[in-house]
Formats: structure tokens, C-alpha cells, sequence
């Protein structure tokens, strides 16, 4: 979808649930259409793409790449829900490290800020981040 036919009236949950669109499909341009150039993403500190990022360069190789670097991302449901605080996403899935094949069921919830049809913010929060880290380290040791 490009810029010219999304410049009719869009809410903000419809651009979020775009953006979890693209994701499921590995669309990263499709992902990078719906952000806003300076976006801040702020994942949970104990993860090994843990913290503050700022910018779409910055998430794809910060975020998108730790996050697909070891592991194979499945998305298999999203929900969006809009509300005063912005619009609140679901998603739940499984990672599967490449190298041991090992399968780790993935839920986080994310609060967006939406603004002139792009995603300024995300803050992410995940279920169980310690085990979420040692997955991580196990994929990248190859080990279980």
C-alpha cells in the first residue's frame, strides 16, 4: 500500500493493525511505511535488544534484527484496541531458534502512539522476559 492511497482518513488502530499486517507477512518496507522516521521503541531492558531505540534504521537493525537473528518469528494472532491511552496491541506467536529448533511461545502487548497516520512510539511489554532472555541465549549458544 504507498502513501498516495493512504492518505484518506485512517484512525490509529487501523494503522497499527497495517504495521502487525506487514510483520506477520516479514514486509519490512511495509513495517517501515507505517513508522514514523524518529519512532521510539522501547523493549524491556533484560532482552539482548532490551531498551530505548530511536528511529527506523535503528529498530530494524537494533530490534527486528536481534529478534530474527537466532530465531524464526511466527506471529499467529494479533488484536488491536484503541483507547484514550492510544491503541494497545496483542500478539502472540512462537520463536524457533534456527539452531536447535527449539520452540518458544511468544505473547507481548504494545502501547502505541499514533500520530498523522504513523507510529511515533511503542512500548512493549512482554510475558516472562528472564525466560525470553535465556531463549535467546540458548539460540545463540545452539544449545537447549
Amino acid at each position: 500500500m504507498n502513501d498516495r492511497i493512504r492518505t484518506t482518513a485512517q484512525s490509529p488502530a487501523d494503522v497499527v493493525r497495517e504495521l502487525y499486517a506487514a510483520l506477520r507477512k516479514g514486509d519490512v518496507p511495509g513495517v517501515l511505511a507505517r513508522l514514523a522516521p524518529e519512532v521510539i521503541v522501547d523493549e524491556p531492558n533484560r532482552l539482548p535488544y532490551g531498551g530505548v531505540h530511536q528511529g527506523r534504521d535503528v529498530f530494524v537493525e537494533s530490534v527486528l534484527g536481534a529478534m530474527m537473528g537466532y530465531a524464526d518469528v511466527a506471529i499467529t494472532e494479533a488484536e488491536v484496541f484503541e483507547g484514550p491511552a492510544g491503541v494497545v496491541g496483542t500478539l502472540t506467536g512462537t520463536l524457533t531458534a534456527r539452531s536447535t529448533g527449539e520452540e518458544y511461545p511468544l505473547t507481548m502487548v504494545e502501547v502505541h502512539q499514533v500520530e498523522g497516520g504513523t507510529v511515533h512510539k511503542i512500548d512493549v511489554y512482554t510475558k516472562n522476559p528472564d525466560e525470553l532472555a535465556a531463549f535467546y541465549a540458548r539460540a545463540e549458544a545452539g544449545t537447549r
